[in-house]
C-alpha cells in the first residue's frame, strides 16, 4: 500500500501540502519505516493534527465526565460536525491522555480517489458501504457489526461512529435507531440490549465554536429546496473535506459522558421490541445534548432567530457584533444564481441555535 500511495500524484500533492518544505522522498522514506498503523499515525497524523489545532482553532480540550482507562474499550457514538476532524481530533486527544487512538467508521462516498481509500485504511478506518441494495446492505451491516464486536471484545480496541448517516446539516443532533440496530446485529448474545451492552457505548458530545462548512451546508439546503432530487457531487464532498480541514473553528470541546450500560440495565421491562431502540436513541441524545459546550455565538444565534434578547445575559455587545460580522462573512461566500439571503441566513442561524435549544431541553 505504501508503494501504491507513493506512486499516486494526488497523494504526493496532498502530503506535500500537509508537510511543506519536506522533500517528497524523505516523506516516502519515513512512511516506509512505519511497520504498524499506530506508527504511521504518530509519524504523520498526530503531528499534523497538533499543528492544525493551533493554526485553525483557539484551543481544543477533552473533558471526561467519567474516567477513561486503557483496559475498557468503548464504542464512542457522537454527534457529527466535520467529515474528517471529529474522529481525528478524538484520537489525538485520547493519545494525549495515554490511551490508544480509535478505529473509525467512514462512509465510502468520501473515498473519491483510490489513494484516499488506501490512506484511510492505514489510518485505522473501516468502510461503511452506502450505495447497496437492501439485501446487500443487510449483509454489509451484519459484517461491520461483527467486526465492531470483534474490536471491542477481542482486540480491546475502541471505535468511533457517528450517531447518524452523514452530518446533521442543521446541528439538530439525533441518533438514528438504525445505527443502534446495526451495532446490535453482529453481537453474540442474541438480544439487542445485551449486544449493545457488550460494546460499552459511550456518548460523546463535540462542540466547535465555528463550523467552517456552515455556508456550504446552507448552500446545499437551498439547492435541495430549489432543485428536485438534488444530490451533492464528489467534488462537493471534497470541497467540504478541505474546507473543514483548513477553516477556522475557534474553540473546540470534546466531552465524553457516562457509559450507557447502567442505563440499559434500567430500561423498562414493559418496552416492546420496537420501542427499545427508540428509548436508547433518546437516552444517547439527552447525554450528548446535556454535555454540549456552548459559546456566545450559540446564544446570539438563538436571539437573532427569535428576534428577541432573552439570552443576552450570556454574551456581550462585542461578542454579538463579532458573531454578526462572522455571519455576514459566511453568507457572502455563498455563490448561487438565485441566492435567497433570508433563507440562507436562517439556515446558518439554526446551525448555531439548535445545540442551545437541545441543551435547554436536556437539562430542564
Amino acid at each position: 500500500v505504501y508503494e501504491e500511495l507513493a506512486a499516486a500524484p494526488g497523494f504526493q500533492q496532498f502530503i506535500c501540502g500537509a508537510m511543506p518544505g519536506v522533500p517528497y522522498e524523505q516523506i516516502v522514506h519515513l512512511m516506509r519505516s512505519c511497520a504498524t498503523k499506530t506508527q504511521f499515525q504518530h509519524a504523520f497524523c498526530y503531528k499534523a493534527l497538533k499543528k492544525l489545532a493551533i493554526t485553525a482553532g483557539k484551543g481544543i480540550t477533552l473533558d471526561c465526565q467519567t474516567p477513561l482507562t486503557p483496559d475498557v474499550p468503548h464504542v464512542y457514538i457522537s454527534n457529527h460536525r466535520d467529515i474528517i476532524l471529529d474522529s481525528a481530533f478524538l484520537s489525538m486527544l485520547l493519545v494525549d491522555k495515554g490511551l490508544d487512538s480509535v478505529e473509525i467508521a467512514i462512509g465510502d462516498n468520501l473515498l473519491v480517489y483510490p489513494w484516499i481509500k488506501q490512506l484511510v485504511r492505514i489510518n485505522k478506518c473501516f468502510i461503511v458501504q452506502r450505495a447497496l441494495t437492501m439485501r446487500q446492505m443487510l449483509e454489509a451491516s451484519k459484517l461491520m457489526s461483527s467486526y465492531i464486536h470483534h474490536d471491542i471484545q477481542d482486540k480491546k480496541q475502541s471505535v468511533w461512529i457517528a450517531q447518524r448517516e452523514g452530518r446533521a446539516k442543521d446541528s439538530n443532533d439525533r441518533t438514528q435507531d438504525s445505527v443502534l440496530k446495526m451495532l446490535a446485529m453482529g453481537g453474540r448474545e442474541g438480544d439487542l440490549v445485551k449486544n449493545l451492552r457488550a460494546l460499552n457505548i459511550m456518548p460523546l458530545s463535540l462542540s466547535y465554536e465555528y463550523d467552517p462548512c456552515d455556508y456550504l451546508k446552507a448552500k446545499e439546503a437551498q439547492q435541495k429546496r430549489d432543485i428536485p432530487g438534488f444530490k451533492k457531487s464528489q467534488a462537493d464532498d471534497l470541497q467540504n473535506m478541505l474546507t473543514g480541514l483548513k477553516g477556522y473553528k475557534g474553540r473546540i470541546c470534546f466531552r465524553t459522558t457516562s457509559c450507557i450500560n447502567a442505563d440499559l440495565d434500567n430500561l423498562s421491562p414493559e418496552l416492546s421490541k420496537t420501542e427499545i431502540p427508540v428509548a436508547i436513541s433518546a437516552l444517547i441524545d439527552k447525554k450528548i445534548h446535556a454535555a454540549y459546550e456552548l459559546y456566545p455565538g450559540n446564544y446570539v444565534a438563538l436571539d437573532l432567530l427569535n428576534g428577541n434578547t432573552e439570552q443576552s445575559a450570556h454574551y456581550t455587545a462585542e461578542e454579538k457584533a463579532t458573531f454578526e460580522g462572522y455571519l455576514a462573512q459566511q453568507l457572502a461566500r455563498i455563490d448561487l444564481p438565485n441566492k435567497d439571503e433570508d433563507f440562507l441566513r436562517t439556515k446558518i442561524l439554526e446551525m448555531y441555535a439548535n445545540p442551545l435549544k437541545n441543551y435547554l431541553v436536556a437539562v430542564s
